[in-house]
């Protein structure tokens, strides 16, 4: 496949980016702009904390890419690697479909960022996060689910632990998800019989002196006065600085008693961006790749960036602020910037001035600062509803969003709890003679147990190694950084075990005997 423009990611930047040139372009543009997104739907973030809160559907904040692109030629895949010499890049979209080779005139960057909770010990194992939909839904499911067990336990100890929630971090995210968590937990506690003489706690834990430190102090402590007399907890110039399963460690050695910890900090680079900077030699600033105020990235005159992994220059400012009103609008004006690339004409700067911040506390209540003026309360509310109502992508997600704010006014919260129950937690894949585990140049990274039957390692018609029942096959030795060297064939029908790579890296790292096996069986020395 080969395209005049690929842009890659599915975020605001990515999405207006291929949206805009797909409506310039016309029928032809699936011919000419293709977007490449691990998931096939662009999220609208700032509503994510009513989807955790049970006050919106997770289908009411998404819009499929494939009618928001319009034209556009939407792949849906993860990107493993980028080769700018050769103007192309591989994707992987799965067991079925990897290591395919997508080629391009003009390559747009607009990956955004990750979640990283390795510098808190115990928060990557415990700790739950508010990236994405499936974020979202996983703490919506989290927060009943702890409900659901505290009106089933008569230890009066776990109960008070599982009705603790702490938010780690007081910006916009923090903010919204306690005053969503605050406002679920009141809604629907009086439905638990068992749970009516015991407190709940909402804990929200903020490093700063004030709450929301981008919409300014005044605000900030309004924020904070209304949470607080609404029962929120509040530790200002503070940090978790630990986590178990059952207690979050802050500075001084203060254990809270919690289950349930969710973190709104931890923003880190996207590996995938920072890999390419290094790899060829591409400035960058704390992982965000440098350009020109016209988006193009410097010293490439066919890579570009925008979203929060880009740094945009913006007047005086080094870099555009990492935000979703910067995003869209920055997607939307590189795009006119590569129609003007194929034109001949002149390119623009980025421009845009902020027009504000606003930010729900919860309970009908929201703080604004817009344009200089600063306002909260219900009105900041009603104005918070009205602009994130107008920003929603597509007419048919604004009316169920419409329908489902009204319906919040008269009913309860839906606590409807549907939760898949997978029996196999290590994924078997059965082989019938003469099928193939894997092929030459498939992505290497797991390690296979044989529950049953035999697999020969072939190269071409050449049989390596033959094995068996109870034999384990791991990559280092049948594998390079293009995949797996040699072909993997069952000679009887034959049963696999899988561990993915970041099991193996788990077991490997901290399991010295699981360590020596996975040298051994790598090397073809057995494990006798």
């Amino acid at each position: 496949m080969k395209f005049d423009v690929v842009i890659a990611g599915g975020g605001f930047a990515g999405a207006y980016c291929a949206r805009t040139l797909s409506r310039a372009w016309g029928a032809r543009a699936g011919q000419r702009v293709a977007l490449i997104a691990d998931q096939n739907i662009l999220v609208f973030q700032p509503m994510l904390a009513e989807v955790a809160g049970a006050a919106l559907s997770p289908l009411s904040v998404v819009n499929p890419l494939r009618e928001f692109c319009g034209n556009a030629n939407v792949l849906r895949g993860k990107i493993r690697d980028f080769h700018l010499e050769e103007k192309r890049l591989v994707l992987d979209a799965g067991v079925y479909t990897s290591n395919i080779s997508v080629h391009y005139e003009h390559l747009v960057i607009a990956l955004g960022g990750v979640v990283d909770l390795s510098r808190v010990p115990g928060m990557p194992e415990h700790g739950l996060i508010l990236k994405n939909v499936g974020d979202a839904l996983n703490l919506r499911r989290t927060l009943i689910h702890r409900l659901e067990e505290a009106n089933l336990s008569d230890n009066p100890n776990v109960i008070r632990r599982l009705l603790t929630f702490v938010v780690v971090g007081g910006g916009y995210s923090g903010v919204e998800t306690a005053g969503q968590i605050l406002d679920l937990v009141a809604d629907v506690k009086g439905l638990y019989q068992n749970l009516a003489q015991h407190e709940s706690r909402v804990v929200l834990i903020h490093s700063g002196p004030f709450l929301l430190p981008d919409i300014g102090e005044p605000l900030g402590r309004y924020a904070e006065d209304q949470l607080r007399k609404r029962g929120l907890e509040i530790r200002l110039n503070s940090r978790v600085t630990a986590m178990t399963a059952t207690k979050a460690v802050l500075e001084g050695g203060e254990c809270i008693e919690t289950c349930s910890v969710v973190s709104t900090v931890g923003n880190a680079p996207n590996p995938l961006v920072t890999a390419l900077a290094k790899r060829h030699g591409l400035e960058s600033v704390k992982g965000r790749l440098v350009t020109e105020p016209t988006m193009r990235v410097k010293g490439q005159p066919n890579l570009w960036a925008a979203g929060d992994c880009a740094a945009i220059p913006l007047g005086d400012q080094p870099s555009s602020p990492p935000t979703a009103q910067f995003a869209l609008r920055q997607g939307t004006q590189l795009a006119q910037n590569l129609e003007r690339v194929f034109n001949g004409d002149e390119l623009r700067p980025f421009q845009f001035t902020n027009l504000g911040q606003l930010a729900s506390i919860g309970h009908r209540t929201a703080v604004a600062d817009v344009l200089g003026f600063q306002f909260s309360g219900f009105l900041a509310w009603w104005f918070w509803r009205t602009v994130y109502m107008s920003k929603l992508p597509g007419w048919e997600r604004k009316i169920q969003v419409i329908a489902a704010w009204t319906l919040d006014l008269f009913f309860r919260r839906d606590i409807s709890l549907i939760v898949p129950d997978y029996s196999r937690r290590l994924p078997e894949a059965h082989l019938e003679t003469g099928d193939s585990l894997f092929h030459p140049g498939d992505p290497a990274g797991s390690i296979y147990l044989i529950k049953g039957g035999t697999v020969e390692i072939r190269d071409g018609t050449i049989v390596i190694r033959t094995l068996k029942q109870g034999d384990v096959l791991a990559e280092p030795t049948w594998s390079d950084e293009n995949g797996w060297r040699y072909s993997a064939v069952a000679t009887a029908p034959s049963t696999v075990v899988s561990l993915n790579s970041e099991i193996r890296e788990t077991l490997s790292q901290f399991t010295p005997a699981f360590r020596l096996l996975f040298q051994n069986t790598s090397s073809g020395q057995g494990t006798d």
